[in-house]
């Protein structure tokens, strides 16, 4: 797996994160939370117009998308959490490892965000 090294990849892995939990939560028939990553999706992709040629090329150490798989065959709320929390960690991970302030907010709500439902 690649390794999330640049502003542009963490991006577009956050991106990519969002629509596999939006596809995964229609196909589990939880429309709200389904609305919510297409939300985050649409966010992520206005914060990587915006910001990605300020960083381009700044390298990130220390992180690997291997490390925030998800088991997107189980359905239940078991399965739900799980998938909420790996991806709570997986923003938690990189918002401080973004050097513009606009972007890491950006990501850090995410985070907040499936922090919460991986509480519910």
């Amino acid at each position: 797996m690649a390794s999330l090294n640049t502003f542009g990849a963490i991006l577009t892995y956050a991106i990519n994160l969002e629509v596999q939990l939006r596809d995964y939560y229609q196909s589990a028939g939880n429309s709200g939370r389904a609305q919510g990553a297409d939300k985050r999706r649409q966010t992520l992709e206005r914060i990587r117009r915006e910001y990605v040629v300020e960083i381009t090329l700044e390298p990130i150490d220390g992180l690997d998308e291997t490390n925030y798989a998800f088991d997107l065959k189980d359905p239940s709320e078991n399965g739900q959490r799980s998938i909420e929390s790996t991806a709570a960690r997986f923003f938690a991970d990189v918002s401080p490892k973004i050097n513009v302030r606009q972007a890491q907010r950006a990501l850090e709500r995410c985070g907040k965000e499936h922090q919460e439902l991986a509480q519910a």
